[in-house]
């Protein structure tokens, strides 16, 4: 493959897009020019960007929406627009971030391939397809069936699913996170079906290798997001935790919401209250090794929201690396992961207390099980689940865009 000039447009920074990272850094590992262009929105990820950015194979450049009076006048538009969807129902695509500086951003940026992510991503991609540029795309989200309901006010969900439509008819290349998603967008949309690249992430060492194990010490679950707040299953789980007999932690990382985790803590006996502990939002680079500190991962995805349903997240692909046991929901793109090899974690039907009471007190009951689960999982992401194997046909799916 000859070396491309290839610019990636997503709607945030590097530090929330793990998936663009890998993407811009496998690309720029094979030779080609890559550029990814993003938006400045979130101040504790400047630091982080800065560190990613220092040793890419890529350039980074971003729409900056926190800086100076451009940055002011871009914020003030993109509030304008939220408050008309809000209050009459006036929805756009200028809701959802910087949408026109994007475009004009990535008008003047040359490039031999276009690969877009996210919804204004997404809707600058429509556009530049119109002017004749090359365009790729990635749904790594399906945006018009995401959110909680109470999120969905004012969200331009018919434009969301026009956009979708053409990407999927005129793209030149289309990839997403499962194949249970992949199925769902090519039967809504038609189109051709996306091809699948997964959220694993590069191997690390395993860290089970050489660590001791001492069955006297309770085990840990652990659980990561960007944000720690409503309608991630953290309430549902700790319903079912707080009846185990037998002794475990829970750690949460992520930036917490409105004080979001006093109410979880709250929402537990007393007595277990200590045995839950939270983390900062840290750099993508720190976050294997956290996992990997813990026994258990949990993968607490809602079914009821459609896009969380199908999508296999870079949560229980993170756990498979670190070689923690999985405890998972019952989602379809969950089940596609764990039907690969049941042993390396269980799937739970979330909204049943009793089932996951039962379920987890067994996992706990015999750390023996526990440890050849953990074993399991690290051997999943070794055979299946790893960026080693997702790079390959990443690079050959952009080699045929480009041809």
């Amino acid at each position: 493959m000859s070396s491309a000039r290839i610019l990636i447009l997503t709607n945030g920074p590097l530090a929330r897009n793990p998936r663009v990272v890998k993407e811009a850094s496998a690309l720029g590992a094979a030779g080609h020019t890559v550029t990814v262009l993003g938006v400045r929105n979130h101040p504790a990820s400047v630091p982080l960007d800065a560190v990613i950015a220092a040793k890419a194979l890529f350039t980074h450049r971003w729409v900056d929406l926190l800086h100076g009076p451009r940055g002011w006048l871009l914020r003030a538009r993109v509030r304008l627009a939220r408050d008309a969807a809000h209050r009459f129902g006036l929805s756009s695509i200028h809701s959802l971030g910087p949408a026109a500086a994007l475009l004009r951003a990535a008008r003047a940026h040359p490039s031999d391939l276009v690969i877009v992510h996210n919804e204004i991503a997404h809707w600058a991609g429509v556009r530049l397809l119109a002017e004749g540029r090359r365009v790729a795309v990635d749904f790594e989200d399906w945006h018009s069936e995401d959110l909680l309901p109470a999120d969905r006010v004012g969200r331009p969900f018919s434009l969301l699913r026009d956009i979708e439509y053409s990407l999927l008819h005129r793209a030149s290349s289309i990839t997403t996170t499962s194949e249970a998603l992949a199925t769902a967008l090519h039967a809504r949309h038609g189109g051709r079906l996306p091809a699948v690249i997964t959220n694993s992430f590069p191997l690390q060492p395993d860290p089970r290798t050489n660590a001791p194990f001492d069955p006297a010490t309770p085990p840990a679950f652990f659980w990561f997001s960007q944000t720690i707040g409503p309608g991630r299953g953290l309430e549902l789980f700790l319903a079912a935790w707080s009846r185990v007999p037998h002794a475990s932690r829970v750690v949460l990382q992520g930036e917490v919401r409105g004080g979001y985790d006093r109410h979880l803590i709250a929402s537990v006996p007393e007595a277990l209250r200590s045995r839950i502990s939270f983390l900062p939002l840290m750099s993508p680079s720190a976050l294997p090794t956290v996992i990997a500190r813990h026994d258990i991962g949990l993968a607490l995805e809602e079914s009821s929201i459609v896009n969380r349903d199908l999508t296999i997240t870079n949560k229980i692909l993170q756990y498979l690396g670190a070689g923690l046991a999985v405890v998972a929901s019952d989602t379809a793109g969950q089940r596609e992961v764990i039907t690969r090899d049941p042993s390396a974690g269980l799937v739970v039907p979330l909204h049943d207390t009793a089932a996951v009471t039962v379920s987890l007190d067994r996992l706990l009951a015999d750390p023996a099980a526990l440890r050849a689960r953990q074993f399991a999982a690290r051997h999943l992401a070794e055979n299946h689940y790893c960026w080693e194997r997702e790079a390959p046909r990443l690079l050959d799916l952009v080699g045929r865009a480009l041809a």
